[in-house]
């Protein structure tokens, strides 16, 4: 069995290029659609969009970008023979597939609900992790349901799946770029509450926040990828499969989420 230590790629990823990915050497070029083998936007390198801070999925750390999604795309360049590089972009291009349609990466991995909306937009990979809502407030407010936040402000993550759900309650809100912003906006009185999904909430109880509830939804994480980029998807896929069957993920999961996943 192959174990998969943290994967560390500094934020200015360096652009040393390994052999062994097949790759037009075009850097212009689109990647192949369907003929098995995989082109990458760079020859050598597998390109992934992501929007820290969204701890522990992905967050920067000694000026490194780490994460649970950092280490499964850091196992997809390891078995395409490539160099992994990171880019920060804002998560609307993300999840709305500007970034893949643009030619700014090859992947998108940044916490990724799939939803049928997202998939007209681009390719989702298998499912690699369950994700519920949750609701962090602060310690000793006992908000712990949606009907307890009627007349309060929530802060939701611009174009994500907690927004949908914070506007599907009818719930007044302040949008914020990223996690981080929520948390700043929660910790400094501005906001009520905030809603986000439940694994990146964890992270911030403490003495001065607690989480209220977690709302199930069902909800699930894919990789992104460009429409119709077949030979790409499968090899993520594959990827997959593999972390899944020699322990790989396990030992991802436990490192970043503190316990293991369920058998389920």
């Amino acid at each position: 069995m192959r174990s998969l230590t943290r994967l560390a790629v500094p934020v200015a990823a360096a652009t040393l290029l390994l052999a062994g990915c097949a790759s037009t050497g075009d850097d212009d070029a689109s990647p192949a659609a369907g003929d098995g083998e995989v082109t990458l936007l760079t020859e050598g390198k597998l390109t992934v969009c992501t929007n820290p801070p969204y701890e522990p999925f992905e967050y920067e750390e000694d000026g490194q970008v780490v994460g649970l999604d950092m280490d499964i795309v850091g196992a997809v360049a390891e078995d395409l023979g490539a160099e992994l590089e990171i880019k920060i972009t804002p998560f609307e291009g993300i999840q709305s597939g500007a970034d893949l349609d643009s030619g700014n990466c090859d992947i998108v991995a940044s916490g990724i609900t799939i939803t049928e909306e997202r998939e007209a937009k681009m390719d989702f990979s298998d499912p690699y992790f369950d994700a519920d809502q949750g609701l962090l407030v602060p310690a000793g407010s006992g908000i712990a349901s949606v009907e307890e936040l009627d007349g309060l402000t929530v802060g939701v993550q611009t174009a994500t799946t907690g927004a949908t759900f914070a506007a599907d309650n009818a719930l007044n809100v302040v949008e914020f770029e990223d996690l981080g912003l929520q948390i700043e906006a929660l910790r400094n009185g501005t906001i009520d509450a905030v809603i986000n999904d439940i694994a990146v909430l964890g992270p911030f109880a403490s003495d001065d926040f607690e989480v209220g509830t977690t709302f199930p939804t069902g909800e699930q994480y894919g990789l992104g990828i460009k429409t119709g980029n077949t030979a790409l998807l499968d090899a993520v896929n594959a990827t997959l499969e593999r972390i899944a069957s020699d322990g790989t993920y396990e030992e991802i999961y436990t490192k970043y989420i503190g316990t293991a996943p369920s058998a389920g």
